[in-house]
């Protein structure tokens, strides 16, 4: 089902979410009245769709929008995870801090290595500063942080 949205509603959507991607704002704002499961359901689904659009973008070429994608898709398995443990998860802060608890916890320092790489993806999106080669090495290491994340939010 197609949504459609008046430009008046589109624009002010657009700037409450402040350079977020609207669609992940919406989620956000959605998540707020779901019971728990839900949120982390809605979480799982957002990954999914991040990191299919990501995909489709570096297959492309896309390599900016796609690290930006890459982003959204770390982003909400850490949602996922962080709802599913009872931590706040509404800032980038949050999510680094996240990942910290995370690292303690499983002595995996690849956690924060693959988070540290999946900001500078996120960061390459305002920028574009990384070559082909760098965003392909930050890359690689974001596909195993999210492999991790999933396993970690599964298991």
């Amino acid at each position: 089902m197609a949504l459609v949205i008046s430009p008046v509603v589109a624009e002010a959507l657009r700037k409450a979410a402040g350079g977020k991607d609207v669609e992940e704002f919406l989620a956000e704002l959605i998540a707020e009245r779901l019971d728990p499961p839900e949120r982390v359901e809605l979480y799982l689904r957002l990954y999914e769709k991040f990191f299919k659009e990501a995909e489709a973008l570096y297959e492309g070429g896309d390599f900016v929008q796609a690290g930006e994608k890459y982003w959204g898709a770390v982003a909400a398995l850490l949602n996922a995870l962080a709802e599913k443990r009872g931590w706040p998860h509404y800032s980038h802060r949050d999510y680094a801090v996240a990942v910290e608890r995370l690292y303690i916890e499983t002595g995996d320092k690849e956690l924060v290595v693959g988070f540290s790489l999946a900001e500078r993806l996120h960061s390459n999106f305002y920028h574009n500063s990384l070559s082909p080669q760098g965003f392909q090495l930050h890359r690689e290491a974001v596909l195993m942080l999210i492999q991790k994340l999933k396993k970690l939010v599964t298991g």
